[in-house]
């Protein structure tokens, strides 16, 4: 008997492994808010701050992509050299910055001014996603003694605040323009507190080298106050060390004594004091700008002390 083998089918699977369609590349866009705190206009100097921009991307894994963000003027406006918050009219200058030297403008291309926005790139991990947190360095101006006190504020929504990004094929990334195909948007604010604020500074009263006093003797010394603009504030000067009256202070020498007054007028007919000889204070509002004020000495005739040089302290006290 003849045996014939069973036939035997081998039977193979392939698995074809298919490339996977790329991912839409999708970008989130957010900046914190920059608040300045109280800025001291009178000081003259800037006030720095900083603010972080969070852009978080997802797309094809290993994929890099061109990042561009764009900040603009805000509701408080722009000029060539600086941004604004406003108090109602009234406006502040400040400027957002690319590098923490602060000398390289964070600008926008969806704005008229020429400087733009810092050119970012971000290479996605093997998941497909990525992100970065670039920082604003912010910086309110100094020289601004003329803006009023007040709270200012300037938003950020739209264009003011826009997010442009496109992927790189072969790693070649697109310039950044304002043309990029990706965009979304942030909204934040940006604020500061000018607060009601004085200076002061005097010029001595030096009635000079005197003989016999049988004649009145003046002098002017000069106070100058600087305050905020709208800023109501009063003047007194108190009585010296020894405390008298405004007419009769008091210049000493050891026990002796020289007696003078200090006057709001050139006549010297009204005294100037404190709170304790009402009226005798001077009032004034601020401008933001330098007032200055005269001081009226005068030594009335009277008995002669012995020689030597006599003198007295005067505190000057502006309140606002």
């Amino acid at each position: 008997m003849r045996r014939t083998a069973p036939w035997r089918w081998l039977i193979a699977a392939f698995l074809v492994v298919a490339p996977s369609a790329a991912k839409a590349l999708t970008c989130s866009y957010s900046v914190s808010n920059t608040s300045f705190g109280s800025v001291d206009t009178l000081s003259g100097a800037a006030v720095d701050t900083t603010a972080t921009v969070g852009i978080n991307c997802s797309g094809s894994p290993l994929e890099v992509v061109r990042l561009c963000p764009n900040l603009g003027a805000g509701t408080g406006g722009a000029t060539a050299s600086a941004r604004q918050t406003a108090s109602g009219a009234n406006k502040l200058n400040y400027q957002f910055f690319q590098n923490s030297a602060r000398t390289t403008v964070w600008g926008s291309y969806l704005w008229s001014f020429s400087s733009r926005p810092p050119t970012l790139t971000l290479n996605l991990n093997a998941l497909g996603s990525g992100s970065l947190t670039p920082t604003i360095y912010a910086r309110a101006l100094g020289g601004q003694s003329t803006a009023p006190t007040g709270s200012y504020l300037s938003s950020f929504s739209g264009t003011d605040a826009q997010l442009r990004y496109a992927t790189c094929p072969l790693g070649v990334c697109p310039v950044c323009s304002a043309s990029l195909p990706g965009s979304t948007n942030a909204s934040f604010t940006t604020n500061a507190t000018v607060p009601n604020n004085c200076l002061v500074s005097a010029q001595n009263v030096n009635f000079g080298t005197i003989g016999v006093l049988n004649a009145n003797i003046d002098a002017t010394g000069q106070l100058t106050v600087t305050c905020t603009p709208t800023t109501s504030y009063t003047v007194a000067l108190n009585g010296g060390t020894t405390g008298s009256p405004p007419a009769s202070r008091k210049m000493s020498k050891g026990s002796e004594a020289v007696t003078y007054g200090l006057y709001k007028d050139a006549a010297r007919s009204q005294v100037w004091g404190d709170a304790g000889t009402p009226g005798s204070t001077v009032p004034g509002t601020g401008t933001g700008l330098a007032q200055n004020l005269a001081v009226y000495g005068r030594v009335l005739p009277q008995g002669t002390p012995s020689p030597g040089v006599y003198s007295d302290t005067v505190v000057v006290t502006v309140t606002y």
